[in-house]
């Protein structure tokens, strides 16, 4: 497979010699038969290669990589943080790493009384009734959400209810999320403030109204000053209120979304609670109620009874929205972190996250303007308009040259030309400080020497990329 045009780096297939082998299959312990030959590929022209290339050839492609783990990693919105390794060390306990989910309760009991401890803890720090530890991630979560949103005005008989309301700060996922249930959607306006447009949400509240989609902090990184009132807006006018929890990191132990009205929230665990992010490994975007919802969360959920603990279907449940329990070594992880930092720990992550972004935003606010002027949260949106000809995604490959990760770029849309930085709670002043100085080194050679930045990354192991024929013309396979 060609995994990358990496400069001068020869690919696996080129590599091959035949007659090679890296490995040695031990002799089956079960009978052997013939593959059906309508199952059986012919020509499957695998590389034949010695271990030693192989893990030469990997091992360096590993190192040409970005990771939170060598490089600070700002990406805005979806929160490239530290994963404590002591959380690895929990997980790969042989109790939790070789439980077969299909063993009794009696034989789980320490899995499911994990389960029902995170459940709690979660629950605590939103303020809710419930959570089900379902969802694998944080958009199968707002799904989740929905569809019990959708449950709850189906027994009431509002089924002229079909209206979700969506503020235009919102993420990509919400919409989707709606149309995948069934709901129609409308955008509600951000005002001067990147606050909700108050104005635009009363006149879009009506009889057909479903209910609102709300992230707080928002995708501006600002905090939704208006949501108790947003909340009492939407439940008056016989809606429900969703809560995007993709943002939590900024609020833990300082503010319960469940406290201000919202009706159901999911929770992002690699953003807030620690647990690894992208690679399309397993995730977890649990789901929180009130008292009014709960009884539809999606099941089963852990429940401790008398000395022991079982798995129960709510009584209003969805059903499963994932085989099994939910992805259970993420959810380890994130009650290792919860137990490692504890209520005041929790507090701290807020703090020191909405504190680095503040003093980042701080550092280059001069240079790249920020339209909204405002104190920020756990991130800030700036403007990559700092000179003529150069755009956003120009400075976003220049920053490679200089060691760093690109933040999000030209998301939220209402942003012009938009840097979207996360610096989280874990990064040092020492950093923060060489990535405001990179940021205004870019700056002066995009107004002195602009084609440094249109023909950047110079020194990275992959060149710049067209994304337009990537897209429409991918290469997904090796030909020789």
């Amino acid at each position: 497979m060609n995994t990358m045009n990496m400069r001068d780096e020869p690919l696996v297939y080129e590599l091959s010699r035949a007659g090679r082998k890296g490995c040695s299959l031990p002799k089956p312990d079960v009978p052997e038969y013939a593959v059906p030959e309508d199952l059986a590929r012919e020509g499957l022209d695998l590389p034949e290669l010695d271990e030693l290339t192989v893990v030469r050839h990997f091992t360096r492609l590993s190192q040409k990589n970005f990771s939170i783990d060598t490089e600070f990693y700002p990406l805005g919105s979806c929160t490239m943080k530290y994963n404590p390794k002591v959380n690895e060390v929990a997980a790969s306990n042989p109790g939790w790493r070789n439980l077969h989910p299909l063993v009794g309760d009696e034989y789980a009991q320490g899995a499911l009384e994990l389960m029902w401890r995170l459940q709690e803890g979660l629950r605590e720090v939103g303020g809710f009734a419930a959570v089900s530890l379902q969802p694998a991630a944080g958009a199968h979560g707002e799904l989740s959400g929905v569809l019990m949103i959708r449950a709850a005005l189906r027994e009431r008989g509002a089924h002229a209810r079909k209206k979700m309301l969506i503020p235009d700060s919102a993420h990509g996922t919400n919409p989707a999320s709606c149309t995948m249930a069934g709901f129609v959607t409308q955008t509600i306006p951000s005002g001067p403030d990147g606050n909700i447009d108050m104005a635009a949400l009363r006149a879009a509240l009506d009889e057909t109204v479903a209910g609102i989609m709300i992230t707080n902090p928002n995708t501006l990184g600002l905090f939704e000053r208006n949501i108790e009132e947003i909340c009492r807006l939407v439940h008056e006018a016989g809606g429900y209120v969703y809560g995007d929890g993709a943002n939590m990191n900024a609020l833990t132990g300082i503010f319960k979304p469940g406290n201000s009205g919202i009706d159901v929230m999911h929770f992002n665990l690699h953003k807030t609670f620690s647990t690894p992010h992208g690679g399309g490994g397993p995730g977890a975007g649990m789901v929180a109620a009130n008292k009014t919802l709960a009884p539809y969360l999606p099941g089963p959920v852990a429940v401790k009874n008398g000395d022991g603990y079982t798995l129960e279907m709510p009584p209003k449940s969805i059903g499963r929205v994932k085989a099994f329990h939910g992805n259970f070594g993420v959810l380890v992880r994130a009650y290792s972190y919860l137990l490692m930092t504890g209520a005041n720990g929790l507090r701290r992550v807020a703090e020191n996250a909405v504190l680095n972004a503040n003093y980042l935003k701080s550092l280059v606010e001069d240079v790249y303007p920020v339209p909204y002027k405002r104190n920020c949260m756990h991130e800030f949106v700036a403007k990559g308009t700092i000179a003529d000809g150069v755009h956003t995604l120009d400075i976003a490959k220049r920053l490679i040259d200089y060691g760093f990760h690109p933040p999000t770029i030209y998301f939220p849309l209402i942003v012009q030309e938009a840097l979207m930085i996360e610096p989280t709670e874990t990064e040092s002043k020492e950093t923060l400080d060489l990535y405001a100085d990179a940021l205004k080194k870019i700056a002066m050679e995009a107004v002195a020497q602009p084609e440094l930045l249109h023909d950047a990354p110079h020194n990275a192991p992959v060149a710049r990329l067209d994304e337009v024929m990537a897209a429409r013309r991918p290469i997904l396979c090796y030909r020789g």
